[in-house]
């Protein structure tokens, strides 16, 4: 008889860093960020292999509520064997999403679906160090028919059915050959948010996005939504730097109501952007909608607030978004992005993943490998957000070679901290806090 290996602890860790002091993050509805995680280990026997790394994105205030809701969860999967998850990762995200008490706090989102997603994310980046392969390896490995079995179709199934799901995953099995040598020669292509924070000064970001375009970075994105007259002055400086035919997207986070944004936009239209990303309300799906109507031939981008994927097929059947960006750290974890996946490729809207977050482009860059070589198999309009700082407090770090993405080939989801970090920035008592 085979060993089992019982989950036996969770070690949760509040990990704040003090981002808020050089302005990395501002935006025009957060000012003074300071990059957060609720950060958790899975541990077993002490195997290295059988330990799980996993963390939700906060930005300061309230991340304690999120290692309190990593908490709550504890009871559903202390005492199981790793196996029996392992062996159905669908029905594992259904024991996590299914408790009738916590379910009332949501649901599916929230402070427990945040938490969901992180312990989520801790069983995937096990189940690929089980298997010494990276997660994007261990999703392409599995048939469309355990795929399919890992997302929940419940709320799905008057767009998207099992069927239809599998037949997706089926089309694209001849070419993905290809597609991975083509990623691993060249990379997935992203664009750059670390060079136009709202809270940087003009000079800042024209050094900024000079010294990105010599790194070979083809599409930028800009902050907007504080100061029309500044956009305008910022919008023409960055156009000036990167010429006519690099790519120039804008994010107002929030900022406007529909009637303000479409006039707003409309002032910025001669910089020619690409798209603006969340101009209303995260919850607004109708007036994203009119919004997307009124600005054509600019697009409207969203979905780093949507919270799960029922909220994503209602953007997606409004017409509300044409392009997904979903947050590898808000809806419930691999299993519920698969479905995004799937409902994207089914509405032909490309996939640009949030990444301007501590963590977001380790999780995101597997994601976005898998989508092209399995899901969407094309990488037209299609970018992963990146951020410039705090990789380096990562085992496994992103690497980006000429505004590309390079496959990652350590084993795991990318999510493991280094120990040296979470002893300098553990809040309240981390180094770097009781300084």
């Amino acid at each position: 008889m085979s060993t089992l290996h019982p989950i036996r602890s969770l070690e949760v860790y509040d990990i704040r860093f003090p981002t808020s002091g050089d302005r990395l993050g501002s935006d025009a509805m957060h000012p003074d960020p300071d990059y957060s995680m609720a950060y958790v280990i899975v541990r077993t026997d002490g195997s290295p292999e059988l330990e799980g790394y996993g963390f939700t994105f906060t930005i300061g205030r309230g991340n304690d509520l999120c290692v309190a809701g990593i908490r709550a969860l504890e009871h559903l999967i202390v005492g199981v064997p790793v196996e029996t998850f392992f062996a159905d990762m669908g029905a594992f995200w259904r024991r996590i999403t299914g408790d009738d008490q916590l379910r009332w706090l949501g649901p599916d989102k929230g402070v427990i679906h945040l938490a969901t997603c992180a312990l989520v994310n801790a069983m995937w980046d096990m189940l690929a160090r089980s298997r010494g392969l990276p997660l994007w390896r261990v999703l392409l490995d599995m048939t469309p028919e355990e795929l399919v079995d890992c997302v929940d179709f419940r709320y799905l199934s008057d767009v998207l059915t099992p069927d239809d799901a599998v037949e997706i995953l089926r089309r694209n099995q001849a070419g993905r050959d290809p597609r991975e040598r083509e990623l691993a020669r060249v990379g997935y292509p992203g664009y750059t948010m670390a060079a136009a924070w709202l809270g940087f000064s003009d000079e800042q970001v024209r050094a900024l996005v000079r010294e990105a375009v010599a790194g070979g970075w083809n599409a930028f994105k800009m902050k907007i939504g504080a100061d029309p007259e500044a956009d305008r002055r910022r919008a023409a400086l960055i156009r000036e730097e990167i010429g006519p035919d690099r790519v120039l997207m804008m994010d107002a986070n929030q900022r406007w109501g529909v009637a303000e944004a479409c006039a707003y936009m409309g002032h910025l239209a001669e910089f020619n952007p690409l798209f603006i990303e969340e101009p209303t309300s995260p919850d607004d799906i109708l007036g994203h909608a009119a919004i997307a109507r009124a600005i054509a031939p600019i697009r409207v981008a969203t979905g780093e607030q949507v919270p799960n994927q029922v909220v994503f097929k209602q953007f997606f059947e409004a017409g509300a978004l044409n392009f997904c960006q979903y947050d590898p750290c808000r809806v419930g974890g691999v299993n519920e992005m698969l479905g995004v996946l799937l409902m994207a490729a089914r509405f032909g809207v490309p996939v640009c993943p949030h990444g301007g977050g501590a963590g977001l482009d380790e999780l995101a860059q597997h994601l976005c490998a898998f989508d092209y070589i399995a899901v969407s198999a094309s990488l037209e309009e299609r970018f992963l957000e990146y951020v410039g700082h705090l990789h380096e407090h990562f085992a496994d770090p992103v690497r980006v070679v000429h505004g590309r993405f390079q496959l990652p080939e350590r084993p795991g989801f990318s999510s493991e901290l280094r120990s040296e970090a979470i002893a300098q920035y553990r809040y309240p008592d981390g180094a770097q806090w009781r300084r």
